[in-house]
């Protein structure tokens, strides 16, 4: 197994770990909070609302260090 191999496997397992993670500890409890559909289905969105947020902040924050370290 190449190096190349073992990082696009260690971040395909780090990606399905996260939204796993994230439907049991964020999406579940969210769900079952509320008894409406449509109040169901509004804090789904809205968690995923915040799960688009937290992405985007990190992938700047990324680009930030990459573009600053080099």
């Amino acid at each position: 197994m190449s190096r190349s191999e073992i990082n696009e496997l260690v971040a395909a397992c780090a990606g399905v770990f996260s939204v796993a993670l994230f439907a049991v500890l964020i999406l579940a409890p969210a769900w079952s909070s509320y008894s409406r559909l449509w109040e169901r289905l509004a804090a789904t969105v809205l968690s995923l609302y915040v799960l688009a947020v937290l992405v985007g902040v990190g992938v700047v924050g990324a680009l930030a260090a990459v573009y600053f370290w080099g």
